[in-house]
């Protein structure tokens, strides 16, 4: 794993305003087959992605578990899996019933305001959401505070390939190729144009382990999957 550089001032955007009321809905409209377009737009890796982020995070059985962002708690189930106590978080309401017959507690809430005291998890994730919250480093201050000390975050998150014509290749795919996908297989293929543009606009591996290290996260490291196309960012509650 990569290990984060010394923290800077970290922005608070990145580069698409993001209003909560109108990402909640645009989430609401993509509920129903939201999981399907998933799995189709990864090709199928976004199973390997949930078991990475749960072996990241290190959970012990009987722990507390915060999945934030978590839309039909797909990923909350997989976090359950060993004994551990996940919880589902999303601010849309859509998402949460999609997925309601998951056998997981669910609660809605905003990233940025969470609805749970201080110190009252054993570790959070949030898997592909932080670069759809308005402020992201609030958002990880926020985690901060409902993390018991010693806890760990993970962040699960589309990132930059680390080689060139890989990069390429997987920009030409975002901004073309997805928003085709998405128009056979999505309710509402529009919001992905939304999608494919906030990935390409999120910062890459080591500016984001600056944010976490600005949000008082410590021992901040990252890993790549899929040749950075996607990365997982970890840190502790100091």
């Amino acid at each position: 794993m990569a290990t984060g550089g010394r923290a800077g001032a970290a922005g608070t955007r990145a580069g698409l305003d993001k209003r909560p009321d109108e990402v909640a809905a645009m989430f609401d409209r993509v509920a129903g087959r939201y999981d399907l377009t998933n799995t189709v737009l990864s090709g199928g890796l976004d199973a390997g992605w949930r078991r990475a982020t749960r072996e990241a995070l290190g959970a012990r059985r009987g722990s507390t578990v915060l999945d934030v962002a978590a839309g039909t708690a797909v990923s909350t189930v997989e976090l359950a899996a060993g004994g551990v106590h996940a919880i589902a978080c999303d601010f849309s309401q859509g998402m949460l019933a999609a997925g309601a017959a998951r056998p997981v507690p669910k609660v809605a809430g905003d990233a940025m305001a969470l609805p749970l005291a201080d110190q009252s998890v054993d570790g959070v994730v949030i898997s592909f959401g932080l670069r759809n919250v308005a402020d992201p480093v609030a958002a990880l201050r926020e985690f901060a505070r409902v993390t018991r000390p010693g806890g760990r975050l993970v962040v699960c998150e589309f990132s930059s390939p680390v080689w060139a014509p890989f990069r390429t290749v997987y920009t030409e795919y975002l901004m073309r190729a997805l928003p085709v996908i998405a128009r056979a297989v999505s309710s509402n293929p529009e919001a992905y144009v939304y999608l494919a543009e906030s990935i390409r606009a999120w910062p890459a591996q080591p500016e984001l382990a600056r944010w976490l290290q600005s949000a008082g996260w410590v021992d901040v490291a990252w890993r790549n999957l899929t040749g950075g196309a996607v990365a997982l960012h970890r840190g502790t509650r100091a």
